[in-house]
């Protein structure tokens, strides 16, 4: 395996032979690999990209080139450093940004930035201020490009759409799983009609369409040594959606007392305090772009992606678990009690969140 991932970072134009491939983490939908090369450094990220979650690849990889470029001008002209606040795309000896191997799967590699520090969990409200701070850059740094992105996801986030699939696999029910999750079911439908019409302001443009990266979990951030925010990774999903995405998923993933896939439900619960330090750093970067409309929606944003989710880990369980890797039977039925259990905590706390965001928004700058 080593060998054939070897032959496989030696197509791509890399400042060295290829020395060694070692494996990354585990990630839901990617495999990521770090290529060691003979003269030591730089190091790369290889990854695989699925391509049954992402299509195209080719233009999903032309959407992130596109965003890390005009990250790194707006950086340089800051007198920031480009090669380590933003990503670096490397081309294949063909030139193309990614290569397609002998069984038709479509990778890709990245520079490594290395001296940094990675988390994955927001452990006190000082990081959370970071991370918030981290994910405001980045949205303040994108919010004028004007070059269209390709749509790689179409309906990503979209409730209307994620309730058409629903329909479809509960009516589908190809385990005669369904039956057995009543109640869960109940959860999706008694909110049914609020999500909905959350989702109409983003359709009639109440609720403005910008860049967004749809995937701001706290390990998608780069921080140097001193903790502060270097650099937002796994550009995956970039997409023009609303930025309220990115706010309500990241509070879904920081806030979050418990672990997603928590069996003890008793340990999951969202952190105000986490919440708070989140936002403040969050709005001190973005609220100079954000309309009045996007702020009294920055509390309920954190419900709504929570909820998707809880949708989400349920119609894959029930559809046979074919989205999300799983380790065991039941783990995506795991993962929705755990998820509904911190949306209910949202829920309890709103009120609070409100005020919190009211209070943040009022103390910046005009």
């Amino acid at each position: 395996m080593n060998d054939r991932l070897k032959r496989i970072a030696g197509q791509f134009r890399l400042d060295g032979k290829v020395k060694e491939v070692v494996s990354l983490g585990e990630g839901f939908i990617n495999d990521t690999f770090i290529v060691k090369i003979d003269k030591g450094k730089p190091e790369y990220i290889l990854q695989r990209k699925n391509k049954r979650v992402f299509s195209p690849v080719p233009a999903m990889m032309e959407n992130i080139q596109k965003v890390c470029l005009h990250i790194k001008a707006k950086v340089q002209l800051s007198g920031g450093d480009p090669m380590r606040e933003a990503m670096t795309i490397i081309p294949a000896m063909d030139g193309r940004l990614y290569f397609v191997d002998e069984s038709d799967e479509y990778w890709a590699v990245s520079l490594f930035i290395d001296d940094t520090i990675a988390y994955e969990s927001a452990e006190t409200p000082e990081l959370a201020y970071a991370g918030g701070k981290g994910i405001g850059k980045f949205q303040s740094l994108v919010s004028d490009l004007k070059e269209p992105l390709t749509d790689i996801l179409p309906g990503f986030h979209n409730i209307r759409i994620r309730y058409q699939q629903w329909d479809k696999v509960l009516n589908k029910d190809p385990l005669g799983r369904k039956a057995s999750v009543a109640t869960e079911t109940g959860w999706i439908e008694d909110r049914r009609e609020e999500m909905l019409k959350f989702w109409k302001l983003v359709e009639d443009g109440e609720i403005p369409t910008r860049v967004s990266h749809n995937d701001t979990k706290i390990n998608n951030i780069l921080f140097d040594k001193k903790g502060e925010v270097l650099c937002v990774i796994d550009l995956d999903t970039v997409l023009n959606s609303t930025v309220l995405n990115d706010f309500g998923d990241a509070i879904r993933y920081y806030t979050n007392t418990g672990l997603e896939d928590d069996k003890n439900l008793d340990n999951v619960s969202m952190d105000i305090g986490i919440f708070k330090a989140f936002a403040r750093g969050y709005l001190e970067e973005a609220s100079s772009f954000l309309t009045k409309k996007e702020i009294e929606y920055l509390a309920f944003s954190a419900r709504y992606i929570t909820y998707e989710q809880v949708l989400r880990f349920l119609m894959d369980y029930i559809d046979g678990d074919n989205y999300y890797k799983i380790k065991y039977e039941d783990h995506n039925l795991v993962r929705t009690r755990a998820q509904y259990k911190l949306l209910t905590s949202m829920e309890e706390q709103f009120e609070k969140m409100n005020a919190i965001i009211r209070e943040l928004a009022s103390s910046q700058p005009k």
